[in-house]
Protein backbone atom coordinates (compact mmCIF):
# COMPACT_ATOMS: atom_id res chain seq x y z
CA UNK A 1 0.00 0.00 0.00
CA UNK A 2 1.13 3.66 -0.19
CA UNK A 3 2.33 5.74 2.17
CA UNK A 4 1.34 9.36 2.84
CA UNK A 5 3.66 12.22 3.77
CA UNK A 6 2.01 15.67 5.13
CA UNK A 7 4.36 18.69 4.13
CA UNK A 8 4.45 22.05 6.53
CA UNK A 9 5.17 24.85 4.48
CA UNK A 10 7.89 27.75 6.02
CA UNK A 11 10.64 26.50 7.32
CA UNK A 12 10.18 22.67 5.46
CA UNK A 13 9.00 22.76 1.89
CA UNK A 14 10.47 26.55 1.56
CA UNK A 15 12.82 29.02 3.43
CA UNK A 16 11.08 31.11 5.90
CA UNK A 17 12.85 33.94 4.91
CA UNK A 18 12.27 36.65 2.51
CA UNK A 19 13.65 34.46 -0.26
CA UNK A 20 11.20 31.75 0.52
CA UNK A 21 13.33 29.01 -1.47
CA UNK A 22 12.43 25.24 -2.07
CA UNK A 23 15.70 23.66 -2.54
CA UNK A 24 15.89 21.83 -6.13
CA UNK A 25 16.52 18.78 -4.01
CA UNK A 26 13.09 19.08 -2.19
CA UNK A 27 11.30 19.67 -5.85
CA UNK A 28 13.36 16.13 -6.68
CA UNK A 29 12.29 14.29 -3.73
CA UNK A 30 8.60 15.30 -4.12
CA UNK A 31 8.51 14.11 -7.32
CA UNK A 32 10.39 11.12 -6.64
CA UNK A 33 8.16 9.75 -3.99
CA UNK A 34 5.06 10.72 -6.28
CA UNK A 35 6.24 8.77 -9.05
CA UNK A 36 7.05 5.58 -6.72
CA UNK A 37 3.18 5.80 -5.72
CA UNK A 38 3.25 8.15 -2.64
CA UNK A 39 0.29 10.53 -1.74
CA UNK A 40 1.83 13.76 -0.90
CA UNK A 41 0.02 16.26 0.79
CA UNK A 42 0.82 20.18 1.85
CA UNK A 43 -0.41 20.36 5.77
CA UNK A 44 -0.43 24.32 6.44
CA UNK A 45 -1.56 26.91 8.86
CA UNK A 46 -1.86 28.83 5.79
CA UNK A 47 -5.39 29.20 4.31
CA UNK A 48 -6.01 28.03 1.01
CA UNK A 49 -5.83 31.13 -1.18
CA UNK A 50 -2.19 32.05 0.60
CA UNK A 51 -1.01 28.21 -1.10
CA UNK A 52 1.28 30.13 -3.79
CA UNK A 53 1.45 29.19 -6.87
CA UNK A 54 5.21 28.00 -7.00
CA UNK A 55 3.93 25.16 -3.63
CA UNK A 56 1.49 23.93 -5.85
CA UNK A 57 3.49 23.47 -8.89
CA UNK A 58 4.97 20.95 -7.12
CA UNK A 59 2.44 18.60 -7.53
CA UNK A 60 1.24 17.81 -4.46
CA UNK A 61 -2.36 15.18 -3.66
CA UNK A 62 -4.26 17.43 -1.98
CA UNK A 63 -3.85 19.99 0.63
CA UNK A 64 -5.28 20.62 4.11
CA UNK A 65 -5.33 24.47 5.04
CA UNK A 66 -5.85 26.57 8.10
CA UNK A 67 -5.12 24.27 10.49
CA UNK A 68 -7.53 21.31 9.50
CA UNK A 69 -10.52 24.07 8.74
CA UNK A 70 -10.02 23.18 4.57
CA UNK A 71 -9.11 19.84 3.22
CA UNK A 72 -8.85 19.53 -0.61
CA UNK A 73 -7.74 16.03 -2.60
CA UNK A 74 -7.53 15.61 -6.28
CA UNK A 75 -8.83 18.97 -6.60
CA UNK A 76 -12.09 18.59 -5.04
CA UNK A 77 -12.93 20.37 -1.36
CA UNK A 78 -14.08 17.61 1.07
CA UNK A 79 -14.30 20.00 3.90
CA UNK A 80 -14.34 23.78 4.51
CA UNK A 81 -15.20 25.66 7.51
CA UNK A 82 -15.85 28.85 8.04
CA UNK A 83 -17.09 30.69 11.64
CA UNK A 84 -20.39 32.12 12.11
CA UNK A 85 -19.86 36.03 10.84
CA UNK A 86 -21.93 37.18 14.02
CA UNK A 87 -19.09 35.69 16.29
CA UNK A 88 -16.37 36.95 13.85
CA UNK A 89 -17.58 40.32 14.70
CA UNK A 90 -18.00 40.01 18.38
CA UNK A 91 -14.49 38.52 18.24
CA UNK A 92 -13.15 41.71 16.08
CA UNK A 93 -14.66 43.79 18.61
CA UNK A 94 -12.89 41.66 21.49
CA UNK A 95 -9.73 42.14 19.85
CA UNK A 96 -9.99 45.88 19.94
CA UNK A 97 -10.69 45.87 23.88
CA UNK A 98 -7.57 43.46 24.11
CA UNK A 99 -5.85 45.95 22.46
CA UNK A 100 -4.10 43.11 20.35
CA UNK A 101 -3.33 42.99 16.73
CA UNK A 102 -4.67 40.49 14.44
CA UNK A 103 -4.74 39.68 10.78
CA UNK A 104 -8.24 37.48 10.32
CA UNK A 105 -7.60 34.76 7.97
CA UNK A 106 -10.13 33.52 5.34
CA UNK A 107 -10.12 30.59 2.70
CA UNK A 108 -10.62 33.57 -0.21
CA UNK A 109 -8.41 36.30 1.57
CA UNK A 110 -7.03 38.08 4.52
CA UNK A 111 -8.99 41.10 6.75
CA UNK A 112 -7.18 43.90 9.13
CA UNK A 113 -8.39 45.98 11.16
CA UNK A 114 -6.71 49.68 11.16
CA UNK A 115 -8.27 50.38 14.41
CA UNK A 116 -5.75 47.77 15.90
CA UNK A 117 -1.80 48.92 17.31
CA UNK A 118 0.45 49.02 14.59
CA UNK A 119 3.26 46.46 15.16
CA UNK A 120 6.30 45.55 13.55
CA UNK A 121 5.24 41.96 12.52
CA UNK A 122 2.12 43.27 11.07
CA UNK A 123 4.17 45.57 8.55
CA UNK A 124 6.73 42.53 7.45
CA UNK A 125 3.52 40.57 6.92
CA UNK A 126 2.02 42.66 4.43
CA UNK A 127 5.18 43.50 2.93
CA UNK A 128 5.45 39.99 2.22
CA UNK A 129 2.07 39.96 0.69
CA UNK A 130 2.11 43.16 -1.23
CA UNK A 131 5.72 41.61 -2.63
CA UNK A 132 3.52 38.30 -3.69
CA UNK A 133 0.95 40.50 -5.23
CA UNK A 134 -1.77 39.58 -2.09
CA UNK A 135 -4.85 41.63 -1.68
CA UNK A 136 -4.38 43.24 1.23
CA UNK A 137 -7.82 45.91 0.95
CA UNK A 138 -9.94 43.44 3.48
CA UNK A 139 -10.76 45.00 5.96
CA UNK A 140 -13.35 44.15 9.54
CA UNK A 141 -16.20 46.89 8.34
CA UNK A 142 -16.08 44.52 5.14
CA UNK A 143 -20.03 43.05 4.28
CA UNK A 144 -17.96 39.75 3.70
CA UNK A 145 -15.81 40.10 6.48
CA UNK A 146 -15.33 36.48 8.38
CA UNK A 147 -12.45 34.23 8.91
CA UNK A 148 -11.68 30.30 9.59
CA UNK A 149 -8.74 31.25 11.89
CA UNK A 150 -6.89 34.39 13.11
CA UNK A 151 -3.15 35.33 13.98
CA UNK A 152 -2.24 38.21 16.77
CA UNK A 153 0.32 40.16 17.62
CA UNK A 154 0.63 41.29 21.27
CA UNK A 155 2.20 44.73 22.71
CA UNK A 156 3.23 45.92 26.06
CA UNK A 157 -0.27 47.18 26.61
CA UNK A 158 -2.20 44.51 25.04
CA UNK A 159 -4.38 42.69 27.71
CA UNK A 160 -3.59 39.11 27.66
CA UNK A 161 -5.47 37.99 30.53
CA UNK A 162 -8.55 39.21 29.08
CA UNK A 163 -7.31 37.24 25.45
CA UNK A 164 -6.64 34.08 27.19
CA UNK A 165 -9.87 34.35 29.22
CA UNK A 166 -12.36 34.61 26.34
CA UNK A 167 -10.85 33.50 23.24
CA UNK A 168 -9.74 30.14 25.04
CA UNK A 169 -13.21 29.28 25.70
CA UNK A 170 -13.56 28.28 21.31
CA UNK A 171 -10.20 28.02 20.29
CA UNK A 172 -6.56 26.75 20.77
CA UNK A 173 -4.08 29.29 21.51
CA UNK A 174 -0.82 28.74 20.04
CA UNK A 175 2.13 30.49 21.25
CA UNK A 176 4.36 31.27 18.15
CA UNK A 177 7.04 32.91 20.04
CA UNK A 178 7.90 36.87 19.83
CA UNK A 179 4.53 37.94 20.83
CA UNK A 180 2.62 36.38 17.91
CA UNK A 181 -0.23 33.90 18.46
CA UNK A 182 -1.99 31.72 16.06
CA UNK A 183 -5.88 30.65 17.37
CA UNK A 184 -7.29 27.98 15.62
CA UNK A 185 -11.35 26.62 16.77
CA UNK A 186 -11.63 24.26 19.07
CA UNK A 187 -11.58 20.94 17.46
CA UNK A 188 -9.69 21.73 14.90
CA UNK A 189 -5.28 21.58 13.95
CA UNK A 190 -3.20 19.86 11.53
CA UNK A 191 -4.22 16.04 13.41
CA UNK A 192 -7.79 16.01 12.30
CA UNK A 193 -6.78 17.21 8.96
CA UNK A 194 -4.94 13.91 8.92
CA UNK A 195 -7.24 11.48 10.78
CA UNK A 196 -9.97 12.85 8.07
CA UNK A 197 -7.75 11.87 5.03
CA UNK A 198 -6.79 8.50 6.39
CA UNK A 199 -10.08 7.38 6.91
CA UNK A 200 -11.52 8.96 4.14
CA UNK A 201 -8.35 7.31 1.59
CA UNK A 202 -8.58 4.11 3.50
CA UNK A 203 -4.82 4.61 5.13
CA UNK A 204 -3.78 3.23 7.74
CA UNK A 205 -1.54 5.59 10.40
CA UNK A 206 1.57 3.24 9.93
CA UNK A 207 1.78 4.32 6.46
CA UNK A 208 1.50 8.15 7.61
CA UNK A 209 4.65 10.52 7.53
CA UNK A 210 5.05 14.46 8.63
CA UNK A 211 7.63 16.82 8.63
CA UNK A 212 7.47 20.42 9.87
CA UNK A 213 9.64 22.64 11.81
CA UNK A 214 7.82 24.66 14.42
CA UNK A 215 5.01 24.58 17.15
CA UNK A 216 2.21 24.43 15.55
CA UNK A 217 3.40 21.47 14.05
CA UNK A 218 3.34 19.49 16.98
CA UNK A 219 -0.48 18.22 16.66
CA UNK A 220 0.81 17.01 13.42
CA UNK A 221 3.83 15.25 14.28
CA UNK A 222 2.20 13.85 17.43
CA UNK A 223 -0.74 12.46 14.97
CA UNK A 224 1.39 9.77 13.22
CA UNK A 225 4.07 7.38 14.03
CA UNK A 226 6.71 8.58 11.43
CA UNK A 227 7.89 12.24 12.51
CA UNK A 228 10.06 14.09 11.38
CA UNK A 229 11.51 17.11 12.67
CA UNK A 230 13.74 20.00 9.75
CA UNK A 231 16.88 20.47 11.42
CA UNK A 232 17.62 23.43 13.33
CA UNK A 233 14.06 23.10 14.62
CA UNK A 234 15.15 22.47 18.19
CA UNK A 235 12.04 23.45 20.10
CA UNK A 236 10.19 20.33 18.28
CA UNK A 237 13.38 17.40 18.41
CA UNK A 238 11.82 15.96 21.27
CA UNK A 239 8.16 15.20 19.69
CA UNK A 240 9.46 13.86 17.24
CA UNK A 241 10.87 10.05 15.71
CA UNK A 242 13.80 11.29 13.30
CA UNK A 243 15.73 14.52 12.80
CA UNK A 244 16.90 15.41 9.00
CA UNK A 245 19.39 18.11 8.15
CA UNK A 246 18.17 21.31 7.83
CA UNK A 247 16.39 22.59 4.78
CA UNK A 248 19.02 24.34 2.40
CA UNK A 249 20.96 20.56 3.11
CA UNK A 250 18.63 18.43 1.43
CA UNK A 251 16.24 17.77 4.63
CA UNK A 252 13.27 16.69 2.63
CA UNK A 253 15.53 14.30 0.69
CA UNK A 254 17.04 12.62 3.55
CA UNK A 255 14.33 12.53 5.67
CA UNK A 256 12.42 10.55 2.55
CA UNK A 257 15.65 8.44 1.47
CA UNK A 258 16.05 7.49 5.88
CA UNK A 259 12.03 6.25 5.42
CA UNK A 260 12.56 4.52 2.41
CA UNK A 261 10.59 6.75 0.43
CA UNK A 262 12.68 7.35 -2.45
Amino acid sequence: MSSIIFFDIDGTIATEDERSLIPQSTREAIARTRKNGNLTFINSGRTAFNISPKIKELGFDGYICGCGTYIEYGGKVLFSRTIEQSECRSIAALMRKCRVTPVYEHTDGYFFDDKAPNCEGLESFMEVFVDSGIDISGRVEDEDFGFDKFVIWTTPDSNMELFRREIGKNFSIIDRGGGFYENVPSGYSKATGIEFILKKLGIPMEKAYAIGDSMNDLPMLEAVPNSIAMGGAERIYPYVSYITTPIEEDGIANALKHFGLI
